[in-house]
């Protein structure tokens, strides 16, 4: 913007309109959250970052009722019913629709999502996966699980069976798994 800083426009405007600010400097996040910004996010800006503030701005406005959006269709999934994940290499990114997630498993600062036809690593943290997924259908049942509620086959005591997988139930995550499951 060749006359004004984008801080400067902020105050012109105040809370008129919903900005997620993006700049190279960190010592502008402070003041920027003083303006009331949806979020911020500093160059270089990692591609799940930027897919993360506009999930979050999204949710800022919701469709209106008069306007339904239509559902997706299996075949073509919409970006809102699907996640993008970095893969193995620089710049290259896999979508992978929800429905098609069974279970996250934890590793350390890499997350295992694992679909029917192939099992995904990514540099991520689980509590930053979590924040991406829809809840429900995705729950935390073990501090190194997330699973699709959808996709549970049984629950057998501290035991969930997702097709030929099992995975732990943690004693903090129970109670809201059995009353989820119970509903």
């Amino acid at each position: 913007m060749p006359e004004l800083t984008g801080l400067q426009f902020l105050k012109i405007c105040g809370n008129r309109c919903k900005v997620v600010l993006t700049t190279a400097y960190p010592e502008y996040a402070l003041e920027g959250y003083e303006h009331d910004v949806v979020d911020y996010l500093l160059k270089p800006i990692a591609f799940d970052r930027f897919l993360r503030a506009v999930q979050k701005a999204q949710a800022l406005f919701p469709a209106p009722a008069s306007a339904p959006l239509p559902a997706p269709t299996p075949a073509a999934p919409s970006i809102g019913s699907s996640l993008f994940v970095k893969s193995e290499s620089k710049n290259k990114f896999l979508r992978l629709d929800y429905a098609d997630i069974l279970y996250v498993e934890a590793l350390k600062n890499y997350v295992s999502i694992v679909t029917p036809g192939q099992r995904v690593v990514t540099y991520q943290t689980l509590k930053d996966l979590s924040e991406q997924l829809p809840q429900p259908p995705f729950l935390r049942v073990h501090k190194s699980y997330l699973v699709s509620l959808d996709k549970i086959r049984m629950v057998d005591g501290n035991t969930i069976y997702i097709a030929d997988h099992t995975i732990p139930v943690g004693e903090t995550y129970r109670d809201t798994l059995f009353r989820l499951v119970r509903e």
